[in-house]
């Protein structure tokens, strides 16, 4: 819709405890353990769970076109409790198309790790908890784990021109994975291989 010469997104309303959004423009996608094989350190432990169980759920709403210079998107994801073998659910994570993007996200509920990781895989984590924002900067790989034992709901904002590059994150992984030790979640950094 142009008004007076300008673009007028189409109206959204957010639920901000719920992480539900509504209205025309409103996209959601949900990622099963099925679409998300491959990224779990115990294939066998995968193969005996129920394939159609799922992990995250996203929604977003795009105002503007993806590519555009300037624009912001905005959603939410839900992570389910739960584990593969021992590694704690999470989103498949990636790096921005355009490495020069940065993102935010802001925790509403739950508890978790957001993981980032560099171009040369070293790897960090924040706490995720209620009221805990994170600035993602530009260059970083990101995925967030459930730690706890309700959904995990924060909200995003990130460039419409950002994109995402999840082919590099299937190919080598991250740095660090988040598996369950001694009864507490714990972040057990992977080997850099050689070639990197």
């Amino acid at each position: 819709m142009i008004f007076n010469g300008d673009y007028v997104p189409p109206e959204v309303q957010i639920d901000w405890l719920t992480g539900m959004m509504r209205g025309s423009d409103v996209q959601q996608t949900a990622k099963t353990l099925r679409e998300m094989a491959g990224l779990f350190h115990d294939a066998d432990a995968l193969r005996g769970m129920d394939e159609s169980t799922v992990v995250y759920r996203v929604q977003w709403t795009e105002p503007v076109s993806q590519g555009t210079i300037g624009g912001l998107f905005w959603g939410s994801t839900i992570i389910e409790p739960g584990r593969v073998g021992d590694e704690y659910f999470m989103t498949h994570g990636h790096f921005h198309s355009l490495r020069d993007r940065g993102e935010y996200y802001g925790t509403i509920g739950g508890k978790g790790l957001l993981v980032l990781m560099d171009e040369s895989r070293a790897t960090r984590t924040d706490a995720m908890f209620p009221g805990s924002l994170h600035y993602i900067a530009s260059g970083l790989a990101h995925r967030v784990v459930n730690t706890g034992d309700e959904p995990l709901l924060f909200w995003a904002c990130w460039p419409s021109d950002a994109g995402h590059d999840y082919a590099s994150i299937k190919a080598d992984g991250f740095g660090a994975r988040v598996l369950l030790r001694d009864g507490k979640p714990a972040v057990i950094h992977e080997q850099i291989s050689a070639q990197l």
